[in-house]
């Protein structure tokens, strides 16, 4: 069977829309067509320009944490805007790291970096793949955070396995199941994002995600 066949997902204007599934089920494949990475086989993808945050920082080991930010502007053959990008990592708490190389930063400091390189692409549509998913708790915590203030207003697309986390910032949360794949929207918090992981109405919701997706 087709990995999707009829699959129609919007994403509503400065909102987080957040993805759940299975292993395998197609998240990724989605994030990746709706980007233009990936071709599809029928079927259309309407969007306009985007920034694509992944599962792995990509960061260049030769170059600073500035030059890896202003990456885009490179390769566009633009002039870097350096002045924004400085301004950038001092919203991110990097201000002393702009000349380190990534080797010298931990992983929590190179997901920032590669959060200060995907809002420099200014992009009004931002996709993340798991982009925290390899951090500690109390550093994916603290990413989250950053991310929901510093990318407010804009339409985002979030790929994630932790039902907490598409909870904590999602707007809206749907779960993907089935082949060909199927979208089902879940309830969430009425509380505004980033929600407190403590309130009883987050976990109420974190247990009926749960439930739905252990199926």
């Amino acid at each position: 069977a087709p990995l999707f066949d009829g699959l129609d997902i919007r994403l509503e204007a400065g909102l987080w829309t957040c993805l759940l599934g299975p292993s395998g089920v197609g998240k990724t494949s989605l994030l990746r067509l709706i980007a233009g990475l990936d071709g599809a086989a029928a079927g259309r993808v309407r969007t306009g320009p985007v920034a694509y945050m992944g599962q792995n920082d990509l960061l260049l080991p030769w170059a600073s944490a500035l030059e890896n930010a202003v990456l885009g502007a490179r390769l566009r053959g633009e002039r870097p805007d350096f002045d924004r990008a400085r301004r950038l990592f001092a919203d991110v708490g990097l201000e002393h790291a702009v000349q380190a190389l990534p080797a010298t930063l931990s992983g929590g400091e190179r997901q920032r970096v590669a959060l200060v390189r995907t809002l420099m692409e200014d992009r009004p549509v931002v996709l993340m793949d798991e982009p925290f998913g390899s951090l500690d708790a109390i550093t994916r915590h603290a990413a989250q955070d950053l991310a929901s203030r510093l990318l407010a207003g804009r339409t985002v697309l979030l790929v994630t396995h932790d039902p907490l986390e598409a909870l904590r910032l999602g707007d809206r949360v749907h779960v993907m199941t089935g082949r060909p794949a199927m979208l089902v929207a879940q309830p969430v918090p009425e509380l505004a994002p980033p929600r407190d992981v403590r309130d009883p109405a987050v976990l109420a919701a974190q247990g009926e995600l749960l439930a739905r997706l252990a199926g």
